[in-house]
């Protein structure tokens, strides 16, 4: 198994595409807007990456937060609030924003559940921090790193009901960045003593009753632990901070590497990621020159990666939804309003 996680280029698999992921047999693969057009579809389409594989909890995941990161959209689903709507009612009424978030997450969920995703890329515990970039802004769950963990579990607990394994993101936190890594490097220049403030949600959904089963790394650069690597190819962050001080023993998957906060070939990232201690590296964009150079580049995934792959994939109860699962899911949405109305509307 190549340890990797790959995107498609269309709303159907190429005949090149299906060939070369039967030979490389990938740890997984993400979905964007260009792979969605109708419930019917996606689900044909991740049945025949699970058919391809043998493998009926195949990783197939997607960025589907709410707001502004939203794969699956109107009118086909429904839109879901970006996360700074939970950190408002929060303010007034915190077990109420608990609620709402796991509401919200277990509808989220399902919507995943019915089309075959198996893997959300969400929650974000990247704390927001005044007059940092807006990559983060509204998607953060709050300033207050005991705000950010509670949610954050709410979330997760959320789609683990609906039978959907969750991501945190973007460790060990994204959230003072000064710029977009999609366009540039960030570096972060606060003191290891600031940035434990950051890494605290991360550290306790480490541990405890309900960890977080999977993380994705941030593409930042922090110069308390490593002047010259962002976090994603390096050893240190990865090694003494992700693995050591925050305790996160779960799969490690990198953030896309085609983003432009890193240089060199897509390929040569994807092996420097996993040499730094990444379980899986992702790659988003389908280009096969790409994927075949990072199947060459990376060797079979690692005993300890393949473990944490399983356990992962096995940390939820399968979810086959049916047709009272509708209903369920509007009564979710209308628990989740009820809750979020306690907001005052603005003046």
């Amino acid at each position: 198994m190549v340890p990797a996680i790959f995107g498609l280029s269309g709303l159907t698999l190429s005949a090149d595409e299906r060939a070369f992921f039967a030979d490389a047999d990938p740890a997984g693969y993400i979905l964007f807007g260009r792979n969605i057009e109708s419930r019917e579809q996606v689900r044909a389409l991740t049945d025949e990456l699970r058919a391809i594989h043998g493998r009926d909890r195949l990783l197939i995941s997607i960025d589907q937060e709410g707001g502004r990161v939203a794969r699956m959209k109107p009118p086909v689903w429904p839109a879901y609030p970006a996360g700074e709507a939970f950190d408002r009612l929060y303010e007034i009424a915190p077990a109420s924003a608990i609620e709402a978030a796991r509401l919200n997450a277990e509808a989220l969920g399902l919507d995943l559940a019915e089309v075959g995703v198996t893997l959300d890329c969400h929650p974000p515990l990247d704390l927001r921090q005044p007059g940092a970039h807006d990559i983060v802004g509204d998607r953060s769950l709050g300033h207050d790193p005991m705000r950010v963990t509670a949610l954050g579990r709410a979330i997760l607990e959320g789609l683990a009901l609906a039978g959907v394994v969750g991501c945190v993101k973007h460790i060990p936190g994204h959230g003072r960045a000064m710029a977009d890594s999609h366009k540039e490097l960030p570096t972060v220049t606060a003191s290891a003593e600031e940035l434990e403030r950051d890494i605290e949600p991360f550290r306790t959904l480490s541990t405890g009753p309900f960890v977080a089963p999977v993380g994705m790394t941030a593409h930042v650069r922090y110069t308390a632990w490593d002047d010259a690597l962002p976090a994603t190819l390096s050893p240190r962050v990865i090694v003494e901070i992700i693995r050591g001080r925050i305790g996160f023993d779960g799969l490690l998957m990198s953030d896309d590497l085609d983003m432009q906060a890193l240089s060199g070939s897509v390929p040569d990232l994807a092996a420097q990621a996993v040499a730094a201690g990444c379980d899986i590296a992702l790659n988003c964009w389908a280009k096969m020159d790409d994927m075949t150079g990072i199947a060459r580049a990376l060797p079979d995934i690692a005993p300890r990666a393949g473990e944490r792959l399983a356990a992962a994939m096995a940390s939820v109860t399968p979810r086959v939804f049916t047709e009272a699962d509708r209903a369920a899911h509007a009564d979710l949405i209308a628990r989740r309003d009820a809750l979020l109305a306690l907001v005052p509307a603005p003046a």
